[in-house]
């Protein structure tokens, strides 16, 4: 099955869960139920197989009965060890720093009342984590069998970054898929595409050399997609489900702004503070302040660089996506009744409200534990960028037309990192004309600063790159295609893509 057939086969799925939900999860989960059983005949078939051939076998004397029954038995093995291990898999439990009701009383206040009000189960365990996230995880106490644990991970950045009604909104979400067992399904379908994942790759890696490993792989392979379109329907159902109950729990408006400002905040942590942040190590050995302790001064400062209308045109164009099963922010906006709104400054940060001084406390931590891990990647870009720019120095104050080509390149190069691909071009340009070649690097950046002037031949020169250095095809691909995209068309731009395909093999 190929991509458009899979969107076609996900797109006739969604309508028909969104006109009968009820029997398209009890469809779901026949499928799923089904598909543990064969497994568990196929195990109970194979060893019975196995038992009364070696039975007959060695109970008649047949030698060569004995042997092939043997080889039968040696072939499947890692089978067997593959599929009872993910029969048996358990999830492991979400890390962070575990923090109790002393450490926090309002934040737990709050979230009593909020299972008081939606009747769900209990939360066992409140972890914070240093991502810009929340999330809500159910974990099996006991593998396939046995209850199950609740456990809430909040990232301290998104605490510093979003007001308590949106923080509660969004946990509301998370703690909505508890409160029609969509937690416990979601653990059981996750654990099973878990199992299906491994034992294909398992089966597939083998099928050259065995028949049996052949069978199953093609039969995996089959089975598969629709699976994987099923449960990705019924997840991306659940989406809007939980959606609904944080809308219940805290209103509209709390939900949807708080939609709009993770997405646009957490766009811009990514693109811009993170990026910002790391830049310090160029130019010290040492950060001159810390990432976490800064977060709230700096996500108030910044708000008219993430909160913006270009930005939020921007996040409102972007379509759901077939590998996530999160719709996209204007599908989730739009179904909670909501148009598209800048939301306001924060005046008070859920760190602030819920968390008071202990938010201080962890940040402290988190930078300590952020710089235990991070110190010796610091303090190697910081002696390498030292090093690179007295050459850069050195080289730049001798005659291009002198220089041997692999001081030529290594020129071109610190140039395009330290100065800018302008300041490069003429030394990637004239490089380029030297005999020697292909130069993947050169080309590559040379492709892009042709590109970056809407200049079509740049794509010749990423091809160039890409061919003589494998490890730019990512980029290369990622290049060419948001350009051919942006300034000729979504059909010129695959049709670039299977040609690169084609050429590159």
């Amino acid at each position: 099955m190929d991509r458009d057939q899979y969107e076609g086969l996900v797109r006739q799925l969604e309508a028909e869960a969104e006109h009968n939900p009820g029997g398209f999860r009890n469809k779901v989960l026949l499928i799923s139920s089904a598909a543990y059983i064969a497994l568990a005949l196929m195990l109970v078939l194979t060893l019975l197989i196995i038992y009364f051939g070696v039975s007959t076998a060695s109970g008649k004397g047949h030698t060569r009965q004995l042997i092939y029954t043997g080889l039968f038995t040696l072939t499947m093995i890692p089978v067997y060890f593959v599929v009872l291990r993910m029969f048996f898999m358990r999830l492991e439990v979400p890390a962070g720093r575990e923090i109790t009701r002393k450490d926090a009383p309002k934040l737990f206040e709050v979230l009593d009342k909020m299972r008081r009000r939606l009747k769900g189960p209990a939360i066992d365990r409140v972890v914070m984590d240093r991502e810009f996230n929340a999330a809500i995880s159910q974990v099996p106490r006991f593998g396939l069998f046995g209850g199950h644990s609740n456990h809430l991970i909040l990232g301290l950045p998104y605490l510093f970054g979003v007001t308590p009604k949106e923080m509660l909104a969004t946990v509301a979400h998370e703690y909505g898929h508890l409160c029609g067992n969509h937690g416990k399904i979601g653990s059981w379908v996750y654990r099973q595409r878990r199992t299906f994942g491994a034992l294909h790759e398992k089966v597939a890696s083998g099928a050259e050399d065995s028949w049996v490993y052949a069978t199953m792989a093609g039969a995996l392979n089959r089975f598969w997609p629709y699976y994987n379109a099923y449960t990705f329907v019924m997840s991306r159902q659940d989406e809007y489900e939980a959606d609904l109950t944080a809308t219940e729990l805290t209103g509209t408006g709390p939900n949807a702004s708080g939609l709009i400002r993770g997405d646009l905040l957490g766009q811009w942590m990514a693109e811009s503070f993170w990026p910002k942040f790391y830049k310090q190590a160029d130019t010290h050995p040492q950060p001159t302040f810390m990432p976490f302790t800064t977060m709230p001064k700096a996500f108030g400062m910044s708000y008219g660089d993430w909160a913006t209308q270009e930005r939020l045109t921007t996040a409102w164009q972007v379509k759901s996506d077939l590998l996530d099963t999160h719709p996209c922010l204007q599908e989730r906006v739009t179904a909670i009744g909501e148009k598209p709104a800048l939301p306001p400054p924060v005046q008070a940060t859920a760190a602030e409200a819920l968390l008071g001084p202990f938010a201080k406390q962890l940040a402290t931590e988190f930078d300590k534990d952020w710089w235990l891990e991070e110190k010796k990647r610091w303090v190697s870009r910081h002696q390498y960028v030292t090093r690179a720019k007295q050459r850069l120095q050195e080289l730049s104050g001798a005659q291009m037309t002198a220089m041997p080509l692999h001081d030529l390149q290594e020129f071109a190069l610190l140039k395009a990192e330290f100065d800018s691909l302008q300041a490069a071009k003429p030394v990637l340009e004239y490089m380029l004309g030297k005999p020697g070649g292909p130069y993947a690097k050169p080309s590559f950046y040379f492709g892009r600063i042709l590109l970056d002037e809407k200049n079509d031949k740049g794509l010749d020169h990423l091809l160039v790159a890409a061919k003589a250095d494998r490890n730019v095809i990512d980029e290369v691909v990622r290049i060419g295609y948001h350009y051919l995209r942006t300034q000729k068309s979504e059909t010129a731009a695959e049709q670039w893509l299977d040609e690169l395909n084609e050429v590159l093999g």
